[in-house]
């Protein structure tokens, strides 16, 4: 490494005051393979710069549902050294932006009907005119299969 690329790298105290998260999450993550550290020669870890970026996409996927799995996916097709161009993180997210929209169909279509169907009990019932006539849904196993989408 470049003396100027070792003036940039992070502590990992550094990198959780930056990005607002715990060393332990930091470490967690790293052991996840989400993000990666070299040891010093005192076995300390440092971290590059690129890796608050990586970090804040983490936080982004975690506050819209997005498990770890598929952000661990996504982050597989990305470089794993260095900054990711515009491109990888416009590819990731249009993948991530069918799934956040799949989940927004899923929770409209919840919403929409909770109430009703709270309302009129059939989820315990064993029929409801409505929405399970002759209890249909309980053929179907158990559940809410009225709320699924």
């Amino acid at each position: 490494m470049t003396p100027e690329e070792l003036a940039e790298e992070l502590t990992v105290g550094q990198l959780a005051q930056r990005s607002g998260l715990a060393v332990s999450a930091l470490h967690f993550y790293e052991r996840k393979g989400l993000i990666h550290s070299r040891r010093t020669a005192g076995n300390q870890r440092r971290y590059p710069r690129s890796v608050l970026r990586r970090v804040a996409v983490i936080r982004a996927a975690q506050r819209a549902g997005i498990p770890l799995t598929t952000v661990e996916e996504a982050f597989a097709q990305l470089p794993e050294r260095g900054t990711p161009s515009r491109a990888d993180w416009e590819r990731m997210s249009q993948a991530w932006r069918e799934e956040i929209q799949g989940r927004i169909d899923r929770l409209e279509h919840l919403r929409d009907r909770l109430d009703g169907c709270i309302g009129c009990g059939c989820l315990s019932m064993t029929s409801c005119a409505l929405v399970n006539p002759e209890d249909r849904l309980g053929r179907e196993g158990p559940g809410a299969p009225a709320l699924d989408l």
